[in-house]
């Protein structure tokens, strides 16, 4: 999958309000009430990504989820991730 273009990385991003751009990846922090609706919202996350074939990275801190998304193989920011960013971003 190609990369995208810096132009096209930012018109991605202007569609996911939540995302923000870190070098190469996007990556976003979701805040819950505690611990046990963190790792109950991760395993939500386990059927899309499977079913895309993509995985992002999660780092969870009690009560604090992030979430980032590179395309490991590609090098940077690809169609897969914002496509994987939009479906998370749908996920309560």
């Amino acid at each position: 999958m190609p990369l995208l273009s810096d132009r096209d990385i930012q018109a991605r991003l202007a569609e996911l309000p939540n995302w923000t751009l870190s070098d190469r990846q996007i990556e976003s922090t979701r805040r819950f009430r505690d611990f046990i609706e963190a790792i109950a919202f991760v395993n939500r996350l386990v059927e899309p990504a499977e079913a895309a074939g993509h995985h992002p990275d999660i780092t969870i801190s009690y009560n604090r989820v992030t979430i980032v998304l590179t395309t490991h193989d590609a090098g940077g920011l690809t169609e897969k991730d914002f496509d994987l960013a939009k479906t998370i971003s749908t996920i309560s």
